[in-house]
């Protein structure tokens, strides 16, 4: 029997439950950077944004599902945001990018998902979408759609999401906290050789430097050798690319970094802060092997720069480029963050006689003490 479990629930299994016992990176003292974080630490901080999941497991060979990032609280093909991408390695597959690239937006929410589940994850939003009322005379759609490979605990060629699914993670988006770990998109996925999943984390810029928001969502499947606010946690736990000295140990695998602000940037300014969301993987330890697909995607709710369809002229008020500096900064933190969180709150997953084991928090609180790093 297939379980579809609704992300914006907490206690709906006993994974989920077993997740919320594990902590996040600030409740074992890691606090990277100097910004302080919203009041949720999570891409919702930023006004109007509001995220999904749609958890898909059957049996032991289904763990796989969807995460839905909604820009707004309206419709967004009707009230479109800048956007832009950035690739790290492109060894991956992110739907509707080229319309992103040249036109500098985003017509519908983004969704999260596995490698081979990209098309239909796309048609379904497009099938609901044209449901949406003021889209009876829409005649073309560009879904975003991005994915990592979760087939070491997936049967990803059965490419088990449903339309059904894709609905449950866009309607069911809400503000407030966000389910992380081993749910949605992130139920499969791994990362440094543990269980990866969802994170999210966010910052809030002061008055004296724009007084603006940054949130960040990521789906960790990617490798290399992990550190943890520069604590070599990989070493230590003996799991890190490279480690026999072999080429097939070298940290395969993908990172999707999403990122939301409600500072009034340009799509040229966007693809700027895309890109600092990889300095904060770099952070984390990754190499961007040669099969990981590692993709940055940036836009911006302001009111000021979003463009209503069909609209003649656009006035466009942004932020000036010496001003965006702190910007930059916050979502290096608030991506390095966030990966720590889908390490975190994953939990361990088995499938088909092999469990991706979760990071191991006892030892992980030794290491960090070992090199100062409390609980505060």
């Amino acid at each position: 029997m297939t379980i579809r479990l609704l992300g914006a629930l907490l206690l709906v299994t006993g994974a989920v439950s077993a997740q919320e016992a594990r902590p996040r990176a600030r409740d074992l003292g890691m606090a990277p950077g100097v910004f302080a974080p919203g009041p949720h630490n999570a891409i919702t901080d930023v006004p109007g944004v509001r995220v999904g999941h749609a958890t898909v497991t059957q049996g032991d060979s289904i763990n796989t599902g969807v995460t839905a990032i909604v820009p707004h609280g309206g419709n967004t093909y009707l009230d479109r945001v800048p956007a832009a991408l950035v690739v790290g390695n492109g060894y991956g597959k992110f739907v509707g990018v080229s319309q992103v690239q040249e036109l500098g937006e985003l017509e519908t929410p983004i969704l999260l998902t596995c490698t081979l589940c990209v098309w239909r994850a796309a048609d379904a939003m497009v099938a609901w979408l044209l449901d949406q009322p003021g889209m009876a005379g829409v005649r073309s759609i560009n879904p975003v759609v991005g994915e990592t490979n979760d087939a070491g605990l997936n049967a990803i060629r059965s490419r088990p999401i449903a339309p059904a699914d894709v609905v449950t993670a866009l309607t069911t988006a809400d503000t407030g906290a966000v389910a992380e770990g081993s749910i949605g998109a992130g139920r499969g996925t791994s990362a440094f050789g543990f269980k990866g999943g969802i994170g999210t984390s966010s910052r809030a810029l002061p008055a004296s430097l724009g007084g603006w928001n940054v949130g960040v969502l990521v789906q960790s499947n990617y490798g290399g050798v992990l550190q943890m606010q520069g604590v070599p946690v990989g070493r230590a736990l003996g799991r890190y690319s490279y480690r026999a000295q072999t080429a097939t140990e070298r940290g395969d695998g993908s990172l999707i970094i999403v990122i939301a602000t409600d500072a009034p940037l340009s799509e040229r300014q966007l693809e700027r802060l895309a890109t600092r969301g990889l300095f904060g993987m770099a952070r984390t330890g990754s190499s961007a092997s040669n099969g990981s697909g590692d993709y940055s995607l940036a836009f911006s709710t302001a009111a000021s720069v979003r463009r209503a369809r069909g609209e003649g002229t656009r006035p466009l008020e942004a932020v000036a480029d010496d001003a965006i500096s702190p910007l930059f900064q916050a979502v290096i933190e608030a991506t390095e963050e966030a990966i720590y969180n889908s390490l975190l709150q994953a939990t361990d997953v088995t499938a088909r006689g092999r469990t991706v084991e979760a990071l191991p928090i006892a030892r992980l609180r030794e290491l960090l003490a070992e090199h100062g790093i409390h609980p505060r």
